[in-house]
């Protein structure tokens, strides 16, 4: 297995912390509760809190280290919640796939840009009728209207469920929670 920079990071159990509240709170208010998927998934800091509200997430990283640890603690905590090791810019969204969780994983830096674009056009592109796209990105205006503007543009009708912001107290910071359905 290839090591990647973060399984450097992963070697600490937890290492960024816990889910930002937000972002719980979104997610019990989901009626039913279907199949996430948690793109750049890390080890679990929202999988597993996601599995035990009674979702099933399927985890993908690119990280072993990560993904491992994701994996032993829901079998430890008898949650349906599967980590895979992959590259989330490859990764397919299946038609089980109900929800997809980007945590972070967006800066839009300009460096990025053009590739976490494509990456956000291929995810509302593949997302089916009726499925719900959440962003966790850190607060900052020109970031949330690059956001914004990829899903303007997008050939899709959305409707928009959450657009607020959370507290992150491990990093001190504020993060914009963004969450939409694509129309059927």
């Amino acid at each position: 297995m290839k090591k990647v920079a973060y399984d450097n990071y992963y070697e600490k159990e937890n290492y960024f912390g816990n889910p930002y509240p937000g972002l719980v709170a979104f997610f019990t208010t989901i009626e039913t509760k279907g199949t996430v998927l948690d793109l750049g998934c890390g080890q679990g800091r929202d999988a597993l809190p996601l599995g035990n509200l009674g979702y099933k997430v399927i985890g993908v990283d690119h990280s072993s280290v990560g993904i491992e640890q994701l994996n032993r603690q829901a079998k430890l905590q008898k949650l349906s919640v599967e980590g895979r090791i992959g590259n989330v810019y490859e990764y397919s969204i299946s038609a089980e796939i109900d929800i997809v969780l980007l945590d972070s994983m967006l800066h839009f830096y300009q460096n990025d840009l053009a590739k976490e674009t494509q990456f956000v056009e291929k995810i509302l592109t593949e997302l089916k009728g009726g499925g719900i796209f959440v962003n966790g990105l850190l607060k900052g205006r020109q970031r949330e209207d690059t956001l914004k503007q990829i899903i303007e543009n997008s050939p899709f009708e959305w409707d928009i469920l959450l657009d607020d912001y959370t507290e992150y107290k491990e990093a001190n910071a504020e993060f914009h929670l963004f969450a939409i359905k694509k129309r059927s």
